[in-house]
């Protein structure tokens, strides 16, 4: 256990109002009260984690800002639960993958709105949002764009691809050829794209989700380990129960047509102060050890061939605080780092030969992990 004072000197440090000058008005302003009431992720467990509180005293500003970056989750929540029904959790998932500013990719089977809950948070966040259809005929220049010669300028002029946007749709991404899947790299770690000698910066914020099926593998191209490490978050959608997809027809029949209305609820501005914002939740020592202690474990386990770098630990530090901030608290808990781990950290993990013919599941070992490794007391 860590002794009391070790992380007081942080809290009250000059740096933690600083960044409260970029957001001091905007973050409040769009809190709409009846989305704020229905959203679903205020109910995660916070008990025992007290003495955290009293242990770390952030300023008021940064309360502040917290509070809001929560109220705004939950009206985006609720906004993209009028299309995405039963789905709660997915959605909160997602949310947390936004607010670390990491990129996504989705894994399931056909039909399941993975393309559908792109676009509707896309609509909800108010961004710019492009969306390409990997095909196996897809070029690198199709989507970061290409330099063309302008025959009055006599020279040549840079034509931006569907790359240059807010949020990226890559539908079906392991349908194009490795080499355009490489294109995507570069955009994805560090948000710009190089043509020629000349570097181009990407609009900020920048967001890949990606989806892929896991049925079809003829004529497509299974994404390497390299490019999994990219993404923040691997998850999937799943099935809807019996009484969710009756809620699905009912409210078809209910409006009359496919598309829903969604409401705009922030902006790319906002999205980036909201991401700003994360920073400022506060992670206790014990706590980054615990992180550090489950990304290690995952390099020693013998059933793993290879364990997750150090992208992994800074997986779990982000999407640990986005989740904290989405439950309206500033400070990491335990249970933070347990309900984002296995998204975080399992597509990262290549398992031996001998237990992937067995059907073992990275998941399986990072949960297992997770039972292991003793939870700090603070």
């Amino acid at each position: 256990m860590q002794p009391p004072p070790a992380p007081q000197p942080n809290a009250p440090a000059p740096p933690v109002p600083a960044p409260a000058a970029p957001m001091p008005a905007p973050m409040p302003a769009p809190m709409p009260a009846a989305p704020v009431a229905a959203a679903p992720v205020a109910a995660a467990p916070v008990q025992a984690q007290a003495p955290a509180q009293q242990k770390h005293q952030s300023t008021p500003e940064v309360r502040e800002r917290l509070a809001a970056v929560g109220a705004i989750g939950q009206a985006i929540s609720a906004e993209v639960q009028k299309v995405i029904i039963g789905k709660a959790h997915v959605i909160e998932n997602v949310l947390v993958n936004i607010l670390s500013n990491g990129n996504l990719l989705f894994e399931d089977y056909p039909g399941l709105a993975k393309t559908l809950m792109t676009n509707t948070f896309a609509d909800a966040l108010g961004c710019d949002f492009k969306r390409v259809q990997f095909t196996p005929d897809l070029l690198p220049a199709d989507i970061t764009g290409t330099n063309i010669y302008d025959a009055k300028k006599g020279e040549f002029t840079f034509k931006p691809g569907p790359l240059f946007c807010n949020l990226l749709l890559a539908d079906e991404i392991n349908r194009a050829p490795p080499k355009t899947q490489a294109a995507l790299l570069e955009a994805m770690q560090e948000k710009q794209v190089t043509i020629g000698t000349v570097t181009h910066k990407l609009p900020a914020p920048f967001l890949v989700m990606a989806t892929q099926n896991p049925v079809e593998q003829e004529g497509t191209y299974p994404l390497p380990e390299a490019q999994l490490d990219r993404f923040m978050f691997k998850m999937s959608v799943g099935y809807p129960d019996r009484a969710d997809e009756d809620e699905i027809l009912s409210r078809r029949i209910t409006r009359r047509k496919d598309a829903v209305d969604v409401d705009v609820i922030t902006d790319p501005q906002r999205v980036i102060a909201m991401q700003q914002a994360c920073e400022d939740v506060y992670v206790d020592p014990a706590i980054r050890m615990y992180m550090v202690e489950c990304v290690a474990r995952t390099r020693e386990d013998p059933r793993v061939l290879v364990g997750a770098s150090p992208r992994g630990s800074q997986a779990l530090l982000k999407t640990s605080r986005a989740a904290a901030a989405m439950r309206g608290r500033d400070f990491v808990t335990p249970d933070d780092i347990k309900s984002i781990a296995e998204l975080a950290i399992a597509h990262r993990l290549i398992l031996k030969p001998e237990h992937q013919i067995k059907g073992l599941e990275p998941g399986e070992v990072v949960q297992a992990i997770l039972r292991e490794v003793p939870v700090p007391t603070v």
